[in-house]
């Protein structure tokens, strides 16, 4: 080999070291630059971050105090006598009202047996003058029926008797019927050929019913 080859080879040899060397040294100064950059630009996200989260921070940080010092300002709820108050009197209302109602309906009650018992015993006082006018118009004889007095005291008397069953009073029925001492009055016992024994055979006072309740018993004659 001659030597202008070996220094051909030589320089370009150099010449490849020193390009070598300088797209070294560029990849460094580039790679340098990109990490400066990098590096900026987290620092700036940092910040960015840190200025955020601050006032946060702070507005965390003051709630509790301003919630204390809402707090301090509130004073703490008593209960008040006034309710207490309130509520036995209402108590005492509820439980006045509670037996004003149950005497309101005793009186009632009373009121309505009185009126019942008042009218029972005037009921008693008329029943006689009924057995009166009866009693007179079957002393008439056929004759003196057909006259204007006898009919004058007929009217009066139907319209006596009208008058006691629309208040409720009804007679008993007692001739011909079995003898029942809650409605009879047994006074005597006889013979009889027409009725069967224990049957009400005559009737010496009619009996009469107030609605439910016998106010007066028949009197009757029962068969053997």
């Amino acid at each position: 080999m001659s030597i202008e080859n070996n220094e051909d080879i030589k320089d370009k040899a150099e010449e490849t070291a020193e390009n070598a060397e300088q797209q070294a040294e560029e990849t460094a100064e580039n790679a340098e630059q990109q990490a400066e950059e990098a590096a900026g630009a987290e620092a700036g996200a940092d910040a960015a971050a840190a200025e955020k989260q601050a006032p946060e921070e702070g507005a965390q940080e003051e709630a509790p105090g301003t919630s204390a010092e809402e707090q301090a300002e509130e004073p703490a709820e008593k209960e008040d006598p006034r309710d207490k108050e309130i509520s036995d009197l209402k108590d005492r209302l509820m439980r006045q009202m509670a037996e004003f109602d149950n005497y309101r309906k005793r009186t009632d009650k009373e009121k309505s047996q009185n009126y019942e018992i008042g009218k029972t015993d005037f009921i008693q006082k008329i029943l006689p003058v009924v057995d009166n006018f009866e009693r007179g118009l079957d002393a008439c004889s056929e004759e003196d029926k057909e006259g204007s007095f006898a009919k004058g005291i007929e009217m009066i008397y139907k319209q006596l008797e009208k008058v006691l069953e629309e208040e409720g009073v009804t007679p008993i029925e007692a001739l011909g019927k079995d003898f029942d001492p809650m409605l009879h009055n047994a006074v005597l016992q006889q013979p009889s050929e027409e009725y069967e024994s224990g049957k009400v055979i005559q009737e010496y006072q009619k009996g009469y019913m107030y609605k439910d309740r016998v106010i007066r018993h028949s009197m009757v004659v029962v068969a053997e």
